[in-house]
């Protein structure tokens, strides 16, 4: 849609995301978002939980939040920060990495005759549960610093999340969530990374563990079985701290 627009108008909204950056602030019409309810296929359509959640937000909402988006993922990048089992939204990474090293795991403990133990993560409601205040710490103690830690912090911490469920025409009441990240932002994958970032560093070295965004997958190798299930439930342990 955006790019539909006259010149002048791009300047002028090219105006408003210099100030937006240089003040640190997004506009709180930015922060409003609509949720339409989609039910899941064959689930139940009277239970809550039946339905995935789509959240619609401010196109320029979404293009201010990219570019700091990028700014963002070039720092941890450039700084190698993230983890390299991360294979989550970052160039140059894909899920068939790490199906080619859980392949290879498997079928060398076949050959070495030895046992292989895995245990597979799918984190609840990953993103409404985000810890906003460990985010930025982590953020923080990383090196992120100045403008981009500001509006960061802007926003998350000054977000109202307003929420508008909407089903057919109608709308119901608002609603506000303070805790996780939002659904729908461009940011929300990125923070959520970091958060996971330091979670995962209590694996032991011993096992190996692949990472998409919340998606987890931890495995043990050995010829002694009571080794694996031991080192295994270490890190299970360690995760659950």
């Amino acid at each position: 849609m955006l790019t539909h627009l006259h010149p002048s108008t791009l300047l002028l909204i090219l105006y408003l995301f210099n100030r937006v950056w240089q003040e640190g602030r997004f506009p709180l019409a930015w922060k409003v978002t609509t949720v339409i309810p989609l039910l899941k296929p064959e689930k139940n359509a009277s239970s809550a939980s039946s339905y995935r959640p789509i959240a619609l937000t401010s196109c320029l909402g979404k293009t201010s939040e990219r570019l700091v988006n990028k700014r963002l993922m070039y720092f941890l990048e450039k700084q190698n920060i993230l983890d390299k089992n991360q294979c989550g939204f970052r160039f140059c990474h894909s899920t068939v990495d790490h199906l080619v090293r859980l392949k290879t795991t498997i079928r060398q403990t076949f050959v070495n005759k030895q046992h292989c133990l895995s245990v597979f993560y799918d984190l609840e409601k990953a993103y409404d549960r985000a810890w906003r205040y460990g985010i930025l710490r982590d953020l923080y103690e990383v090196g992120v610093r100045g403008r981009l830690l500001a509006i960061i912090k802007n926003y998350l911490s000054e977000r109202t999340f307003f929420f508008f469920v909407k089903l057919g025409m109608a709308f119901s009441r608002e609603f506000m969530q303070e805790t996780g990240v939002p659904q729908g932002s461009v940011f929300s994958v990125t923070l959520f990374i970091i958060k996971i970032n330091s979670i995962v560093r209590s694996i032991p070295p011993s096992v190996q563990y692949s990472l998409f965004v919340d998606d987890l997958q931890i495995s043990v190798s050995s010829c002694n079985l009571s080794i694996c299930e031991r080192r295994l439930q270490v890190a299970i342990n360690n995760l659950l701290k």
